[in-house]
C-alpha cells in the first residue's frame, strides 16, 4: 500500500464532503460506497426526485449504464475459465449468425477483441428489437448491416454493439437469457439482493429520476433503453452492490468467500489489453478485458463510468490499496462531482496522484489545423470540423437512429498539442472535451471523440467548401 495513506475511514468527514459536493454542483441525489479495510462503507445525499422530494437513501436504486458492461464481462470471462470460450477464436465459431458489412472483419473477430474494444464495431447503434427473450438474437441480426468504426486491432474505439454480441454469446453457451444468466452466475452467488436489469424489477425499491440542465428538472422518461440494452447499459442497483461486485474482482470472490472467479481470471481482467490515445474522457490509460485500466503515477487501478438519460454511475478499484468504490448520481452533468471527490477519496485512502482536470494550457501552442478540417461519419453521428483563419469550429451531431435524440454539440477548438485539441463540452456542463486527429494504420484519416473513431468521409478546401464542389 502507498506510503503516507489513511485508511480509517471517518464516516462523519465523507459525508459531509459528499453533502458538500452535491450541493456545490447542483446534482440532485448521490449514493456513495467504499470499501476499505475491508470494510464496506454506504453513504447517501440529497433527493431522488426534485418533483417528490423523495429522501435518497443507502438503499436507493440507480441506472448503472456503461457500467453494465463490466457484469457482461464476467461473465464472459467465466465462460473462458471453464472452457466453454476460447477468447481468441473467431465469434463465428461460437455465433455463426454473428456478421459485419466486412466478410474479413467478420471472420477475424474474437471476444477479446469485443471485450477490450479492438473489434472495430461502432458504439451507437440503437434497434428496438422488443422485450422478448429473442431480444439480443433479433438485435445481432440488425447489427450486421451496420458501417464499422474501423478495421479489427487497427484502434481502440468503444463498442456497445460489441457488448451485444457478448451477450449473444452467453445466451448461446448457458441457455439462458444474458438477464438470467447475470442472476444465476453472478448476482445470487455474490449475495447481490439490490441489483437487477428490468424495470419492473425496480418497482419494489427507492428509485432515482434522472435530471438535466443547470437548475436540475427531472427529465421527461425515466428510462429509454430497450431490453436488448442489457448487457452495455441495462443494470440497475445500490452502490454497495456495485462495490460488493467490484469486491470480487480483486479475488474472484464474495464477501463471505464463496469462489466467482479464479483469481487467474480476474487478474486477466485486469490486465492492459490496449493504449487508448484518449488519456482523458476517462482518465484511463487503457483497456482490459472490459475494463478501463489506470495507472495514477505508479498506482495501479480499474474501473468503468456509466451514462443513462440523466443519471451518471463511477466505479474504481485500487487493488494495493484494497480500496473500491461507487459513486451514483441523478444528473446527467456530475463530472465536476465526481472528479473533486475521487479526487480526495483516491488521495486520501489509495495515495493516489490524479492528474489534473483536462484543460488546454494557458498558453496554447500553434497547430497546422487544415488538414483536420473535414466531416467525419460513424453510426449515430455526423461531426464537422471547419477551418477558418486557423482556428478549428467543431459541431458534433446525432443521426440515424439517435436523430433528435439531443441538440448538436459546437466547439470552437483549442490547440493542446498539434493532434490534441480541447472544446467546451455545452452538452456536459461547460467542462472541456478532448477532440484527437489521427490516422489508422491504412492511413484512413480519423476524429477520436469519447473514446470513439469516426472516420474522415469529406475533405475541404481552403474556402471552407468540400473538395469536389464546382464554384
Amino acid at each position: 500500500m502507498p506510503n503516507s495513506v489513511r485508511t480509517l475511514f471517518d464516516l462523519a468527514h465523507w459525508q459531509s464532503r459528499l453533502d458538500s459536493l452535491r450541493a456545490e454542483h447542483r446534482v440532485p441525489g448521490a449514493t456513495l460506497a467504499v470499501l476499505v479495510d475491508g470494510e464496506l462503507h454506504e453513504l447517501a445525499s440529497g433527493i431522488l426526485h426534485r418533483g417528490t422530494g423523495v429522501e435518497t437513501t443507502t438503499d436507493s436504486v440507480f441506472q448503472l449504464g456503461s457500467v453494465a458492461k463490466v457484469y457482461t464481462a464476467a461473465l464472459v470471462m467465466g465462460l473462458a475459465e471453464e472452457g466453454r470460450l476460447d477468447l481468441d477464436a473467431p465469434v463465428i465459431e461460437v455465433l455463426p449468425e454473428f456478421a459485419t458489412v466486412d466478410p474479413d472483419a467478420t471472420r477475424t473477430i474474437t471476444a477479446r477483441r469485443l471485450l477490450s474494444h479492438t473489434s472495430g464495431l461502432t458504439c451507437d447503434f440503437t434497434d428496438d428489437t422488443g422485450r422478448g427473450d429473442d431480444c439480443l438474437a433479433k438485435y445481432v441480426e440488425a447489427a450486421r448491416g451496420v458501417a464499422m468504426d474501423c478495421p479489427p486491432g487497427t484502434a481502440a474505439s468503444y463498442s456497445s454493439v460489441g457488448y451485444n454480441v457478448l451477450g449473444r454469446i452467453i445466451e448461446v453457451l448457458t441457455g439462458l437469457t444474458w438477464d438470467n444468466a447475470l442472476r444465476e452466475r453472478l448476482i445470487a452467488p455474490l449475495g447481490l439482493a439490490e441489483t437487477m436489469t428490468l424495470p419492473e424489477e425496480a418497482l419494489r425499491f427507492r428509485v432515482a429520476m434522472g435530471h438535466l440542465g443547470q437548475d436540475p428538472e427531472p427529465t421527461a422518461a425515466w428510462d429509454l433503453m430497450p431490453r436488448n440494452a442489457g448487457p452495455y447499459g441495462r443494470v440497475l442497483a445500490t452502490a454497495g452492490d456495485v462495490v460488493r461486485f467490484a469486491r470480487m474482482l480483486l479475488d474472484g470472490t464474495a464477501a463471505d468467500g464463496t469462489r466467482v472467479l479464479a483469481e487467474d481470471t480476474v487478474t486477466a481482467m485486469r490486465r492492459r489489453e490496449v493504449e487508448v490515445p484518449d488519456k482523458w474522457t476517462l482518465g484511463s490509460d487503457g483497456w482490459g478485458l472490459g475494463l478501463s485500466i489506470y495507472d495514477w503515477n505508479g498506482v495501479s487501478g480499474f474501473g468503468h463510468n456509466g451514462s443513462s438519460i440523466g443519471q451518471r454511475s463511477y466505479l474504481r478499484v485500487v487493488p494495493e490499496a484494497g480500496l473500491a468504490f461507487a459513486l451514483l448520481t441523478n444528473h446527467g452533468t456530475t463530472d465536476r462531482l465526481y472528479n473533486d471527490l475521487s479526487r480526495e477519496l483516491l488521495g486520501e485512502l489509495a495515495g493516489v496522484q490524479v492528474p489534473a482536470d483536462f484543460a488546454p494550457p494557458p498558453s496554447p501552442p500553434s497547430a497546422n489545423v487544415a488538414p483536420f478540417a473535414g466531416t467525419y461519419r460513424r453510426e449515430g453521428v455526423i461531426i464537422t470540423v471547419a477551418e477558418k483563419a486557423g482556428k478549428l469550429h467543431f459541431v458534433y451531431e446525432f443521426a440515424d437512429a439517435l436523430k433528435g435524440i439531443a441538440p448538436p454539440i459546437e466547439a470552437d477548438l483549442v490547440p493542446v498539442s498539434d493532434n490534441v485539441f480541447a472544446g467546451r463540452n455545452s452538452m456536459f456542463g461547460d467542462d472541456w472535451m478532448p477532440v484527437l486527429f489521427s490516422k489508422l494504420p491504412d492511413g484512413t484519416e480519423y476524429c477520436y471523440t469519447g473514446m470513439r473513431v469516426a472516420p474522415k468521409i469529406t475533405e475541404f478546401r481552403a474556402d471552407g467548401e468540400p473538395v469536389g464542389a464546382s464554384g
